[in-house]
């Protein structure tokens, strides 16, 4: 197909399919070796051939990674090894024409941010812990990557000879921790260089991908609820189960959020308390059966990741987007009119039109991009986790040398001394608190990596502990605590909650002190900024306290609940409303008033100004299947 001379170049596309149990009308690609678009320009022109790397037929050992892709521009794939490398991602690539192609890698050196001369001497890293290779038709090219670079860029790996029309291609991880690589980029013009920002790049891959300008339509719902966390999964199931139809849009292969075999937190809270009793209802037939402890016992299978999908699919007016990152939203005037989320394999984007729409993030990531009023607390807020643990394998075990990760070898840490081996990796391994816990995400996950790897190298390699003990598990997701905060008709004050102040509308029973965590002073010298080791501190108040009904909506965006950890509180509040089952609850809540507002035809603050009695039949009812 030929286009105009101003067109310089020959693209061809390449665009991966794997199937996904909601997006079964693409099975058949699954098994394809790639889609193929070309468009040819002058004789001269070089083609460029684009492989994103989520999109790999097999991703092997690796992980794919779609946590930071709103600030570094895409989902990545991780070799998320635990220090044991990972086996390799493989595809397979079709070329418009055999020759040499410059070969372009992004990717980054993840130890890099605290190699600058000016590092203090607790925090500097040396070693290139996220080494890889690229391997083209079995034999991998001369250049080791993930060795250059704090940030994402396009790391140069020299020329391949294609022989053959298709081409396997393959990313071999070299250590176990923690490489990463964005996407492959082959160009025939070796002169070539690729751009780097993401205004420029995000247009480009697109163009590459063959994907259209407008995302396609996925349908038009009474509620769109965007974050599969427990709020989020508790707000759609209300939703439906009182009649009407639900977008739940998760960018995770299962639900549950902190509370996922992926995380491994259980919930906390609590709920069926008088006087609305059902109210909690949902939130118990999600609770897994048996509580989880840290160490080797806080098992996957505990979180019963694949019951929590099924209750959700048994629903018929809800339909379930899994693997979906929402990450525009389409406004007309004040009100949102839909919310954009791409597929974080395929990168394929789908509008979802709403009447009203809840944002169930945590991270307020709808209410922030729809310019609703929101709170941050940028230094001193609460971090986040990624719990770990280790195991006794009944025989000895080594564990590499990390040079990278945080010196502990002369450093306290918690489970540092005999018989203290369940604190290793709990909830206190915590950091964060002084880094914007959106564009900073990447750098607190990977610190949190720093101080377990160095806390297991301090152990088994210098003070000759645990012998016998591998790193069992770690999580790669984060287990977040505070981000933004949406501010509805009421903000919440730590004074409203210690004070018992009654508001007419109190729908949501706290069951959690106010729990606010900061470093704790005898892990941070010579961490301060960057303390990995949290302290919890309590306000102890009589509890339940009877969240109300206006801090679950926005003050000025009309048709936006909100639900969970991102609710209408300030950071004081927020250390009691936080927990799961409390989140949850206020989903379920969301649920009802969002029906309401479809039968009632109007906004979520119109539920408070003139039908507050319906909600509270609808709570006095609740939504748990009878």
């Amino acid at each position: 197909m030929h286009r105009d001379r101003n067109l310089l170049f020959r693209v061809l596309v390449v665009q991966l399919k794997q199937v996904t149990p909601s997006q079964l009308v693409e099975a058949a690609a699954a098994c394809a070796i790639c889609l193929a678009l070309v468009w040819c320009a002058e004789a001269h022109a070089a083609p460029l051939v684009l492989v994103e790397t989520e999109g790999f037929a097999e991703t092997g050992g690796w992980v794919i990674d779609q946590q930071f892709m709103d600030e570094m521009g895409s989902p990545f794939l991780l070799a998320h090894g635990l220090g044991t490398p990972v086996a390799d991602a493989v595809t397979d690539v079709k070329f418009p024409e055999t020759g040499e192609y410059r070969v372009w890698v992004r990717t980054r050196d993840w130890v890099a941010p605290w190699k600058a001369p000016n590092t203090p001497p607790a925090k500097r890293a040396t070693g290139m812990p996220g080494r890889f290779q690229v391997v083209v038709n079995g034999t991998p090219l001369d250049t080791v990557f993930g060795t250059e670079g704090a940030e994402w860029h396009w790391q140069s790996g020299g020329t391949a000879t294609i022989g053959m029309e298709t081409a396997s291609v393959a990313l071999r991880d070299l250590t176990g921790f923690e490489g990463r690589c964005d996407a492959i980029l082959f160009s025939r013009d070796l002169e070539w260089t690729p751009p780097n920002t993401l205004k420029e790049l995000t247009p480009l891959r697109r163009e590459l991908l063959g994907l259209p300008d407008e995302p396609v339509l996925a349908g038009e719902y009474d509620l769109v609820v965007v974050g599969g966390g427990i709020a989020g999964t508790c707000a759609a199931l209300s939703a439906a189960r009182n009649g009407i139809r639900v977008a739940l849009i998760q960018d995770r292969p299962v639900l549950g959020g902190n509370n996922s075999s992926e995380v491994r937190v259980w919930l906390g809270g609590e709920r069926n308390l008088e006087p609305w009793p059902r109210v909690g209802d949902i939130v118990r037939e999600l609770e897994q059966k048996n509580k989880a402890h840290y160490g080797p016992t806080n098992t996957a299978d505990l979180y019963e990741d694949d019951r929590k999908l099924a209750l959700v699919r048994s629903e018929k007016d809800i339909d379930l987007y899994l693997c979906h990152r929402a990450n525009e939203v389409q406004m007309e005037g004040e009100r949102i009119a839909a919310v954009v989320a791409q597929d974080i394999r395929t990168g394929k984007r789908r509008l979802f039109k709403g009447r009203n729409f809840a944002d169930c993030t945590g991270d307020g990531c709808i209410g922030f991009l729809a310019g609703a009023d929101h709170d941050i607390t940028q230094e001193g807020h609460m971090g986040r986790c990624n719990l770990w643990n280790i195991k006794d394998t009944g025989k000895p075990v080594a564990f590499p040398r990390c040079p990278w990760a945080l010196d502990l070898s002369d450093k306290p840490f918690p489970g540092r001394d005999e018989g203290d081996i369940e604190r290793l990796g709990g909830w206190y391994w915590e950091s964060g608190f002084d880094h914007d816990p959106v564009a900073s995400g990447e750098y607190i996950r990977d610190w949190n990596f720093r101080a377990a790897y160095g806390a297991v190298d301090a152990l088994k390699n210098v003070l000759g502990k645990y012998p016998n003990h591998s790193l069992n598990w770690m999580a790669y997701v984060s287990g977040k605590r505070e981000s933004r905060r949406l501010l509805g008709d009421i903000v919440l004050t730590k004074e409203d909650v210690t004070g018992g102040h009654v508001y007419e509308d109190g729908c949501v029973p706290t069951g959690w002190d106010i729990d606010l965590h900061l470093p704790d002073p005898r892990y941070e010298s010579g961490f301060e900024g960057d303390a990995f080791i949290s302290k919890a501190h309590y306000t102890r108040y009589q509890k339940p306290y009877w969240v109300p009904y206006r801090c679950l909506y926005s003050r000025n965006v009309p048709n936006l609940f909100m639900a969970g950890r991102d609710a209408s509180v300030t950071h004081e509040a927020l250390g009691t409303i936080r927990v799961m089952r409390t989140g949850g609850l206020m989903g379920e809540i969301v649920g009802m008033a969002a029906a309401l507002c479809a039968r009632c035809n109007t906004d979520p603050r119109g539920i408070y100004t003139d039908h507050l009695e319906d909600l509270k039949a609808l709570m006095k009812n609740g939504a748990g299947r009878k």
